[in-house]
């Protein structure tokens, strides 16, 4: 029982708004139409590129990461990269090459190849398909240049042309080409750590570059055709000696009397190979008449300018 008891003084159907703030304040970012300031709208411009710039460093960093896991490849020095727009080759490859179906599945990280190749042996051929493979894709190349390298020629520095404004942007590219300058017995190439083992022998990578611009031939004769052209010009071209130069030389003319190129009507990996060697050899100063015939129509077609300037 209560000590006392107190009436109401007011009724129970009496509501009561409660506020939902503290206190409202107008917006003082809007002018009187409801437009945002010029300042608001660049202040958001500012900050779009700001996130736009993070996420093409963020592809940088993971292009990056892939290579630094890559054994032996210690990039001390990059000299140059550049860009390359997509264009048809001025030689009619057969065939179309699917990139991930050859190289596995770009899951953002750019598909870098990279080459370890000695500077007292400059790797001619592997020069020539970079230039093509450039007017097949777009190409991030790069070179660089490893420690145990003493001294490496200017002309071999930018071998790979000049560096070009956006290389930092990786996204933008399809495909990475970097050469590093190393003191190494064997040319090397590494592109995929996980599924697949270094290719060894300029003849070998230059195989597995050819490819990415043209399927082999499906005629067995015909592919085993180019693949004995491609061990006679670094076999015996580039190491033989002037005895197995000389044969070499009459071979290529004998076969050079029965069609325009090595190895039947069309330019091949064989054609690549062997005028690069001939080149390296020397031994196009005593070639036969069809060898310079063909050595004029090899030129004729413009990707041998980086072979020929690193002969100088």
């Amino acid at each position: 029982m209560p000590m006392y008891q107190v009436k109401p003084v007011s009724g129970s159907h009496i509501k009561t708004d409660l506020p939902t703030c503290m206190y409202a304040l107008p917006n003082v970012h809007a002018l009187q139409n409801g437009e945002v300031q010029p300042a608001v709208k660049a202040l958001e411009a500012r900050q779009d590129e700001i996130m736009r710039k993070l996420y093409e460093l963020k592809a940088a960093v993971e292009g990056l990461a892939k290579t630094v896991t890559t054994p032996d490849a210690d990039l001390d020095l990059t000299v140059s990269s550049s860009l390359s727009s997509q264009s048809p080759t001025s030689t009619a490859f057969r065939g179309i090459t699917d990139l991930d179906t050859l190289l596995g599945k770009d899951l953002g990280a750019l598909r870098d190849i990279v080459i370890n190749a000695n500077p007292a042996q400059p790797p001619l051929t592997l020069l020539v398909l970079h230039s093509v493979l450039c007017q097949r894709y777009r190409v991030l190349s790069s070179v660089h240049v490893h420690s145990s390298a003493s001294s490496v020629p200017p002309q071999l520095l930018s071998c790979l042309g000049p560096r070009h404004p956006d290389s930092y942007a990786r996204q933008m590219f399809q495909l990475g080409f970097t050469l590093i300058w190393k003191d190494v017995p064997k040319l090397q190439m590494k592109f995929s750590v996980q599924n697949m083992c270094p290719v060894e022998g300029e003849a070998n990578v230059a195989r597995f570059l050819f490819k990415l611009l043209s399927p082999y031939p499906s005629d067995p004769a015909v592919a085993t055709l180019v693949d004995s052209w491609v061990d006679t010009a670094f076999f015996q071209l580039a190491e033989g000696s002037a005895k197995e130069r000389a044969t070499v030389l009459r071979a290529l003319n004998s076969a050079l009397g029965r069609s325009p190129w090595l190895a039947g009507p069309e330019f091949s990996l064989a054609d690549i190979a062997c005028y690069c060697c001939v080149l390296q050899s020397a031994s196009a100063l005593s070639a036969p008449t069809n060898v310079e015939r063909w050595i004029k129509a090899c030129e004729n077609l413009g990707h041998f300018g980086p072979a020929k300037l690193h002969l100088k």
